[in-house]
């Protein structure tokens, strides 16, 4: 299994009336990460893949994260079976082992031009272990 990790430090921008990160500002930096780790496993390809939408979210959150914290934020794809692939995407914070919050997302793979589900290829399961 392939890991990709980014890192973002918290902003006012992230910030909810708590002053802690905002949970639908979570989900956007799962769909991020999720799209940049895309990115690089086929950026030197030439071949022509399918689209990935989301089924579901599962998001725990088990600490707070706060402005001026830096978040090591970590995912790979646990698990591919027909359609769908799991992905992880678990929140560090930077320098340390303390978990912030995890998620497991569901996504479905489908066909580019008539966005019907498509099993997903060896070639791609390939691509993420």
């Amino acid at each position: 299994m392939k890991k990709y990790t980014q890192e973002v430090t918290v902003t006012e921008a992230h910030l909810d009336e708590l002053q802690h990160v905002n949970n639908v500002q979570y989900l956007q930096w799962v769909q991020d990460i999720a799209g940049a780790h895309w990115q690089s496993l086929i950026a030197n390809s030439k071949e022509t893949y399918g689209l990935w939408i989301v089924r579901s979210h599962h998001i725990e959150y088990k600490r707070q994260a706060k402005l001026g914290d830096t978040l090591l934020i970590e995912t790979h794809v646990a698990l591919t079976e027909g359609f769908l692939s799991e992905r992880k995407v678990l929140f560090y914070l930077a320098g340390t082992n303390t978990l912030v919050a995890q998620c497991s997302t569901q996504w479905c793979y489908l066909d580019p031009a008539s966005q019907k589900l498509l099993r997903i290829p060896q070639n791609i399961r390939t691509l993420f272990s």
